[in-house]
């Protein structure tokens, strides 16, 4: 089976993401000027990232529970390292954030890999013991320290006149579908979603591999972490818990296969365009934050239903 014909078609929702602009447009004219839709390719930038690394995972057949506070952790620790007064804690507050993320990946993939425990046990553990270790290092309150210059250019700049953070998520995106199309990595990432038990019989290395896929994970969502608080030069509490679902419904939406295996890069740029727009639709209609949980639960579970129709 060819590359090409693992690949979702990202159509559907580039279509569902012309028919928002075109609905909220109707209301609302401003959709359709320049500065609104850059406005929302930067948003879509924060949650791409997120949404990269859930989908390497969702590749493998397995899923990330861990993002919220592996986003929160290292945007606290970013900025408590950048508003510490101390040059060298300075210099090292991007790297620190970065590095705690990839040690977060790293043991989600020894829970997945080595112990062998399903991915949504262990990273749902994992998550919980983050948020713990945070309510103990800030005793509940919103964490001290602001972002660097760096992550704030970064994450609300401009260069000739395109986002930064899009530009960012733009190379980190093309580095990742370079691992899918060139390497080994990707192409047992692939058949490891569509039988682990066979890939290692194949000869693949799978623990190497799902140890690789959790680490890029981690690292993507530490990435969201540093942008999110460089866009509001702040971390705080609970800052990573409205970009769980919205991630993993953009990879479903792209047509990524939560079963493993299937799955694109351009379908996940697409849902997460989808996911953005439809976000801010729902809040331009100031609809309830709890009914757009509500409607992000559905829409992944008709994705999921309409997976399972084509497999069956």
């Amino acid at each position: 089976m060819g590359f090409a014909k693992r690949h979702a078609d990202p159509l559907i929702p580039l279509i569902g993401c012309v028919l928002l602009i075109g609905f909220g447009a109707l209301f609302f004219p401003k959709f359709l000027t320049a500065t609104y839709l850059l406005q929302q390719v930067q948003i879509a930038a924060f949650l791409g990232v997120i949404a990269t690394g859930a989908m390497v995972v969702i590749l493998l057949g397995q899923i990330d529970l861990s993002i919220p506070w592996t986003l929160g952790g290292a945007a606290i620790i970013s900025t408590a390292m950048a508003a510490s007064g101390h040059t060298a804690l300075e210099v090292l507050a991007i790297p620190a954030g970065l590095g705690f993320g990839l040690l977060v990946g790293v043991i989600n993939g020894v829970g997945v890999a080595v112990f062998r425990i399903p991915a949504m046990v262990w990273t749902l553990s994992v998550n919980a013991m983050l948020l713990g270790l945070a309510v103990i290092n800030t005793g509940g309150f919103n964490p001290k320290g602001e972002a660097s210059g760096l992550m704030i250019a970064v994450a609300t700049k401009t260069t000739l006149g395109i986002p930064n953070a899009a530009l960012l998520w733009l190379a980190y995106g093309a580095g990742v579908l370079w691992l899918f199309r060139r390497t080994t990595f990707g192409r047992a990432l692939f058949a490891i979603g569509n039988s682990e038990k066979a890939s290692f019989l194949s000869g693949v290395n799978t623990t190497r591999v799902i140890f690789a896929a959790f680490a890029l994970a981690g690292f993507s969502s530490a990435l969201g972490g540093l942008l999110l608080a460089g866009y509001a030069n702040q971390a705080y509490q609970s800052m990573g818990d409205p970009y769980l679902l919205p991630a993993i419904a953009a990879v479903v939406i792209g047509g990524t296969s939560i079963l493993g295996g299937r799955g694109s890069y351009a379908g996940t740029v697409a849902g997460t365009l989808f996911v953005t727009l439809l976000t801010s639709v729902l809040s331009v209609f100031q609809i309830d934050p709890a009914w757009r949980q509500i409607l992000f639960g559905a829409i992944i579970v008709a994705m999921l239903l309409t997976q399972r129709r084509r497999i069956m």
